[in-house]
């Protein structure tokens, strides 16, 4: 079959690989759509350290499931529709134990610690396939895992009805984040430099949008927000979004900054304001949630699968994310039964 490969970090070819099988515990999924994120630019880079090499990436998928291994758990079929779950827990630690899996002491994930779905086929746990409903796309179903990682975010900060969050990032997850915060009631201020992507989220209903926090000055709340959410991973980003924040505010950092980045705050405003200051590491039993909600119609999808690209066009895809062009930028594998 064909994949994208990186054999080394800056190294990155479309190739050939053998076939894979299932698992005795497993399915093999005939890949309809793969998503590219920011974490599949830090692998290519060789600035994610779980990553071997060499690897297949690819941790958003969605597809058809082909093979089904002997013991495989479930009624899963050839011929069903699956969007895929990446994580791969050990469930033995003391966090897998104690139902914090995303933090589990032998954390991986397909696409990211084993070969994943930038390839015409890939091999997986059948306990991490959803079957999805007949009306929903693959790249829709592809959308899935960032989704299910803004659903995570928003358990993580919490809501409540009328409250004023301050986004900074209009990416794919910003923009997800969003719509879920919207639909608890929140209202919604976004920053961003791509002034192309603040329409969008302008669009999907935005309070107020701007290019930098500087800008809100006059148009955002008063007394601060009651929320911020960093999306980016800039350290300058996030000491504006705790910079704005009200008395006993609270900051998520969900963007994936570098390992050795440092920000600098005030922990006597910590202490004297109650500021609260939480962090989302990816999923954890979202997926279902992230797979109804999709399939409900809750989430505005179009405007932010911008971009497909064939296989063989993986470089020139991981190209267009690294630039900034779109939003959802995905790949879709042309296979054959």
């Amino acid at each position: 079959m064909r994949a994208a490969i990186i054999t080394e970090p800056g190294s990155l070819s479309v190739g050939d690989r053998p076939r894979p099988t299932p698992a005795p515990d497993g399915v093999v999924v005939r890949v309809g759509a793969c998503g590219i994120c920011g974490t599949d630019l830090h692998i290519a880079d060789g600035e994610f350290p779980p990553s071997p090499y060499p690897l297949v990436p690819g941790h958003e998928f969605a597809g058809t499931v082909t093979a089904v291994g002997e013991r495989a758990l479930g009624d899963l079929r050839p011929g069903d529709r699956v969007a895929v779950d990446p994580s791969l827990f050990c469930g033995h630690c003391e966090y897998c134990r104690a139902g914090r899996g995303n933090l589990c002491a032998d954390w991986g994930a397909i696409g990211d610690t084993v070969d994943g779905a930038f390839a015409e086929y890939v091999a997986v746990p059948a306990a991490n396939c959803y079957r999805m409903p007949d009306s929903m796309s693959m790249r829709e179903g592809a959308l899935v895992e960032p989704l299910s990682c803004a659903v995570h975010g928003v358990r993580r900060i919490g809501v409540e009805t009328g409250e004023r969050f301050l986004l900074i990032g209009a990416g794919t997850m910003g923009l997800l984040l969003q719509q879920l915060l919207q639909s608890s009631g929140a209202r919604v201020t976004m920053v961003d430099r791509n002034t192309r992507r603040l329409a969008i989220s302008a669009d999907l209903g935005a309070e107020h949008t701007a290019t930098d926090v500087t800008e809100l000055e006059g148009v955002g709340p008063a007394d601060g927000f009651d929320a911020a959410v960093d999306v980016t991973g800039a350290p300058p980003a996030i000491e504006a979004a705790f910079m704005s924040l009200r008395r006993g505010g609270r900051l998520l950092v969900f963007g994936v900054a570098d390992e050795d980045a440092r920000i600098s705050i005030s922990p006597f405003r910590i202490y004297n304001d109650e500021i609260t200051i939480v962090g989302s590491m990816a999923v954890l039993n979202s997926y279902g949630a992230a797979v109804d909600l999709m399939a409900s119609g809750a989430i505005q999808t179009a405007p932010l699968l911008t971009d497909t690209l064939s296989l063989e066009k993986f470089p020139e895809a991981l190209a267009m994310m690294r630039a900034g062009s779109g939003v959802k930028i995905q790949v879709v594998p042309q296979t054959s039964p």
